[in-house]
């Protein structure tokens, strides 16, 4: 019987903030997966090792979680106004399908550097020393996001400084904005209030800040649920009663959201929503062992990511944080002290991280034109990924 050769693919393996993935450029494709479609989603499910029961991505480039079982497809912008366009699939683990409802905002901090060193940029738009600014169009959300990235002596410069909590070594700093973060079209707050009361069968009726900016994400109190908002990933992660209880409240306030018709529809939808629970500054341990003191962060934030409480903060979610902090009211604002506020730094569950935003109201809207976050990138791999020819 004869079996298909493996065929290689031109790919660049990257960390960007706290997450990583596998870089492809759109034309490197194989040419049936240069469109949306099942022969894309079984290429990057086959490149990253999933659908896979054991959990450990071992014949693949995933790493069995959240933070690095992500896919970038990127391109030239057509538009005049834009350098790259960026498209992002979270790829399920142990499921056969992967999620394109949302963008991933620690790998946006990647896209400027990959797309300044293999060639999307006008060289002339990159200077021998200083800072390249790169225009994203992000193409599963329909938004602009701004990279500043370092150059030193005409090339990227990935090494620096730049500490990144929940990143264990530093580097050089790129600034990420996100313009404009309301995801999609819809209101910022697409129930129209601040605050709701979220009814969840067998958990309660919950206060709840369902906000659409970086990321649809749901914001509960730690309190309400039994938590102190200082649990790392196991206090969480080895808890199946607590796993279930987060993701039936994801699924009920997807539908509150208008993100799905039904609960049920929620396990096709991994990436969003995110939930997330918030408290008031308290001392605790990170992760790494770092001591956070209350008296150094304006709150603290534990998310919810595929299934587990995320080891840092999601990038996107942190862009859903800066804007409901900037919202008088809301669950955010409130454990961070209210009032009005341009900034929080917040605690998470490898440190601390300082996120800001720019928040408008219009009559009894809210937007914002701006959030803003420090992150950091830098190459790990590059050549060429292998998967078998017939899996695709």
């Amino acid at each position: 019987m004869a079996h298909a050769p493996q065929i290689r693919i031109p790919a660049t393996y990257m960390r960007g903030g706290t997450s990583k993935g596998v870089f492809f450029r759109l034309d490197d494709l194989p040419e049936a997966a240069r469109q949306p479609g099942p022969a894309r989603d079984a290429l990057l499910l086959r490149v990253i090792g999933s659908p896979d029961p054991y959990g450990k991505h071992t014949d693949g480039m995933g790493g069995a979680t959240s933070s690095t079982s992500k896919t970038v497809i990127l391109s030239k912008s057509e538009s005049p106004d834009h350098d790259v366009d960026y498209l992002f699939g979270q790829v399920s683990i142990d499921q056969p399908f992967v999620d394109w409802s949302g963008n991933c905002g620690n790998l946006s901090a990647a896209v400027g550097p990959y797309a300044i060193s293999n060639g999307l940029v006008d060289p002339a738009r990159i200077p021998d020393n200083g800072i390249a600014t790169v225009r994203i169009w992000q193409a599963n959300i329909g938004k602009t996001i701004i990279n500043r990235v370092p150059i030193s002596d005409g090339v990227v410069q990935e090494t620096g400084d730049f500490e990144l909590d929940g990143v264990t070594f530093p580097a050089a700093e790129v600034a990420v904005e996100f313009m404009d973060p309301a995801d999609g079209e819809g209101a910022m707050f697409p129930t129209g209030n601040p605050v709701d009361n979220l009814e969840v069968p067998g958990v309660g009726t919950l206060q709840a800040t369902m906000i659409n900016a970086g990321i649809p994400t749901i914001f509960v109190n730690a309190e309400t649920i039994g938590y102190t908002g200082t649990e790392l990933q196991d206090a969480i992660n080895s808890d199946t009663r607590a796993l279930a209880m987060f993701e039936t409240i994801r699924a009920h306030g997807a539908v509150r959201m208008g993100l799905i018709d039904h609960p049920d529809q929620a396990a096709k939808r991994q990436h969003t929503p995110k939930v997330a629970f918030v408290a008031a500054p308290a001392d605790y341990t990170a992760s790494s062992g770092k001591r956070i003191v209350a008296a150094d962060v304006d709150l603290l934030v534990r998310a919810m990511s595929m299934g587990k409480l995320h080891h840092a903060m999601m990038g996107t979610a942190s862009v859903a944080i800066a804007a409901a902090a900037a919202v008088p009211g809301t669950l955010v604002n409130l454990a961070a002290g209210g009032g009005e506020r341009t900034s929080v730094t917040f605690g998470h569950p490898s440190g601390t991280l300082r996120v800001g935003a720019e928040a408008a109201r219009h009559g009894n809207d809210w937007t914002v034109t701006k959030a803003v976050m420090g992150r950091s990138a830098r190459v790990l791999m590059e050549g060429w990924v292998r998967v078998p020819g017939d899996s695709f």
